[in-house]
């Protein structure tokens, strides 16, 4: 009996590697839709049986780019005439939004190291025929860049309109895909416009974007589903229940990105400035300069080069960079802060940057100051004043008058009146002792209170101007400096720390 199982079970394996192998493998792609309205996407399934499938890369679907993409896979075992037969399922998911009529082309997959191809679909693409604007039309979704034609480094606004019919109730929250942006650095305005336009209600999305090479680009649509009651769903009360999908995409953008005439370290139209709170310092003091930089352009990957002097620490903060719209425009400003600490007289010296203008393409130049910086040397004592202790010298040839009695020394001032001293009772005594021992026994033994620890940001402030006091106040400044500007590896001491402020607070 033993010997009919593993029979049985030989068999049962052979079978099944041979099903699973000569199972014939096989690829198909299918559209949801091969008629679609122009503006909305389309899905394009591709399903390979067989085995183990490899699809190619697709990011494009002839001249339509793939705006998203999914993979998924599932295996079933089967019987037929009692044969087993296992069959593994790849489907990879790709939507795209065809701009006119076009032809999907045939894709190789490969399975298993076998090569098949999909065949050609043919979509067609419609006018819709509801309009943004017209009465019959839900909500719409518009692109709109207030230019078509940047240079590199430059910028633009983009535009997202999403417009909804007054009086269209809404079951849930509005899903929005915000658009693409490839060749170019976005960044979304916080500001959010909304008006009534008509018989719709609009919001405005805004995009500033930055052109990051030269090139013919394209900004991919937005997308946007929203869900309105379904009315033709009621209950046994009359009232609608559940959701009907509505979902739209919105046209997509060509922008043309030429090259810079000239390379430069900015694009646009700023000016500089900076500001020093002093030109003249006691030793290992720090000297603050801030420079800024302001004007019509993007300043968001802009970077300030670091401070190189010899004989100087310099420390500086993370760069503030703000953006707003100017009359349509970008503006930017780029705000950093460096410290200085030295020993010794030194020069921060002058800066200067090229700049593409925007206007007359022409390469000017933004020019940040320098400054001489005088130290002034620490002293610890006034000038011509020895700091050697003197000798004391006992004086014993000091001339003696008459000897005074007790009565004429206290009648003159020169001795001090005897005082009556009245004796108090042993008891009293004992029971201050007693006393005295409770309470410093009681004060020995209260919880004590722990001091909360000085936040590093606070010691900074207050050991700031003490450096040139203690070698070991100064090193513990750098050391602050250092960690508030990113570097990990520096560690603090707290019980060190809190001992060192707590000398001067």
């Amino acid at each position: 009996m033993t010997n009919l199982k593993k029979t049985l079970l030989t068999l049962f394996t052979i079978n099944y590697a041979l099903f699973t192998l000569l199972s014939a493998a096989s690829v198909r792609a299918t559209v949801n839709t091969v008629e679609v309205v122009q503006g909305n996407p389309v899905q394009l399934y591709i399903k390979a049986k067989g085995g183990e499938a490899t699809f190619p890369n697709i990011t494009m679907i002839e001249d339509a780019p793939v705006v998203g993409q999914s993979t998924n896979s599932s295996q079933s075992y089967t019987m037929v005439n009692g044969d087993f037969k296992s069959e593994k399922t790849t489907t990879k998911i790709l939507q795209f939004i065809p701009q006119k009529d076009m032809t999907i082309p045939s894709f190789t997959v490969n399975i298993e190291g076998q090569a098949y191809k999909t065949k050609p679909i043919d979509i067609k693409v419609v006018k819709s025929s509801a309009q943004t604007g017209e009465k019959n039309a839900l909500f719409s979704l518009e692109l709109h860049a207030n230019k078509d034609k940047v240079m590199v480094g430059e910028s633009l606004m983009v535009t997202v309109y999403f417009s909804l019919k007054n009086g269209v109730r809404i079951s849930q929250d509005i899903q929005y895909v915000k658009p693409e942006f490839p060749g170019f650095t976005a960044v979304e305005v916080d500001e959010k416009n909304t008006y009534m336009k008509g018989n719709y209600q609009v919001q405005e999305i805004r995009y500033i974007l930055t052109a990051q090479k030269e090139g013919n680009m394209t900004i991919l649509p937005a997308q946007v589903k929203v869900g309105i009651p379904d009315r033709s769903r009621r209950d046994i009360f009359g009232m609608t229940f559940g959701t009907k999908w509505y979902q739209t995409a919105s046209n997509s953008l060509d922008i043309e990105v030429l090259p810079q005439a000239q390379e430069s370290d900015l694009v646009g139209e700023f000016t500089a400035r900076t500001s020093i709170d002093t030109q003249e310092v006691k030793a290992n003091t720090p000297v603050n300069l801030t420079v800024t930089i302001e004007g019509k352009g993007n300043l968001e990957s802009f970077e300030f080069p670091k401070y190189e002097i010899d004989g100087v620490t310099v420390y500086s903060d993370e760069a503030k960079v703000e953006t707003k719209i100017v009359n349509g425009e970008l503006h930017s400003s780029y705000v950093k802060t460096f410290a200085f600490i030295s020993d010794a007289d030194f020069s921060i010296p002058p800066k200067e940057f090229s700049m593409l203008t925007f206007s007359d393409k022409r390469l000017k130049t933004l020019h940040i100051d320098g400054y001489d910086i005088k130290v002034k040397a620490g002293h610890s004592a006034s000038a011509g004043v020895s700091n050697e202790p003197k000798q004391g010298v006992v004086q014993t040839n000091m001339p003696q008058g008459p000897l005074q009695s007790k009565e004429e020394m206290a009648k003159n001032g020169s001795i001090e009146k005897e005082v009556e001293v009245q004796s108090v009772a042993w008891w009293m005594l004992v029971l201050a002792f007693v006393l005295g021992v409770v309470l410093t026994y009681g004060l020995q033994h209260l919880p004590k209170r722990a001091s909360k620890p000085y936040k590093e940001s606070e010691a900074l402030k207050i050991l700031y101007g003490h450096m040139s006091d203690d070698p070991e106040v100064e090193a513990m400044v750098r050391k602050l400096y250092a960690k508030k500007n990113g570097d990990k590896s520096v560690q603090i001491d707290k019980k060190v720390l809190k001992e060192m402020v707590e000398r001067f607070v």
